[in-house]
């Protein structure tokens, strides 16, 4: 079994490995990568829920992921309590368990099959996906155990839709992933265009292909990204991709969710 732990417990941070430890209790042969995302970035969480869960691999495949800012209640807390637990599964079979929160779920919630709350304690510890978590997740890997621990159907309606204009991920190269779609750029290629991130505007060269722009230029490209809808529509995010430099460094370092303009 592959299972991809998506957390923003921090790059190193020795969370990843206490959290390991748990799931491999009950789920002892299975392999699990970690995968950390920005502090409170529920947008990035949602966005590789999606890059990995909709796209092939392994038959036998959990997708776990804890990002909760907490910010369902502005009021105090009791019990540290917190947004509460969800189950989806997808089309392929792979089963996606994690916290409701923000974004989460806006990138597949019209593709599960299955999209319910798990009946777990929201609170009893102040990390959660830890104490309280992880025992519920590798009883649902099961079919028998599934039924006693699901909850209500979640209306997708009630998730909030994923933003078409922001950042969602910067890679290791500097390249910026959108989560703007393709079939969304009604332009020719080679069109000339300027993007504003925050503060700064570049002009940029949209692309059908980020390689086919010269040296030193910003392509506003398809990129490796994305997945086909339930409709069966192929859906390719478009990258900002400087040519030979870093995008995200021409930008002035932009953070994860920062909107993106098309200047006119």
């Amino acid at each position: 079994m592959l299972i991809s732990l998506i957390a923003d417990y921090g790059t190193g941070d020795p969370a990843f490995a206490e959290v390991v430890q748990r799931l491999l209790m009950d789920l002892p042969a299975a392999h699990i990568q970690p995968l950390s995302v920005p502090p409170f970035s529920t947008l990035a969480t949602g966005f590789w829920i999606a890059q990995l869960g909709l796209n092939p691999g392994p038959v036998d495949r959990l997708i776990y992921h804890n990002c909760a800012p907490r910010q369902d209640d502005p009021e105090a807390r009791r019990d540290n309590e917190g947004e509460g637990l969800t189950y989806a599964l997808l089309p392929n079979g792979v089963k996606v368990i994690g916290v409701n929160a923000g974004y989460t779920l806006s990138f597949i919630k019209y593709h599960a099959k299955v999209l319910r709350t798990v009946n777990v304690s929201r609170g009893g510890s102040q990390f959660r996906s830890r104490d309280v978590f992880p025992p519920a997740a590798t009883k649902l890997m099961t079919e028998q155990a599934a039924d006693s621990l699901l909850g209500e159907a979640l209306d997708p309606a009630q998730i909030p839709d994923a933003p078409l204009d922001r950042i969602a991920w910067i890679d290791g190269y500097g390249n910026i992933k959108t989560t703007i779609p393709s079939h969304s750029i009604d332009l020719e290629p080679q069109t000339k265009i300027a993007i504003r991130i925050g503060g700064v505007i570049s002009d940029a060269i949209y692309s059908d292909g980020s390689f086919r722009v010269p040296e030193g230029t910003l392509a506003f490209a398809p990129g490796s990204s994305g997945w086909t809808d339930p409709d069966g529509t192929a859906v390719r995010l478009i990258e900002l991709f400087l040519r030979g430099g870093s995008a995200w460094e021409r930008f002035g370092k932009p953070k994860v969710n920062q909107q993106i303009v098309r200047v006119v």
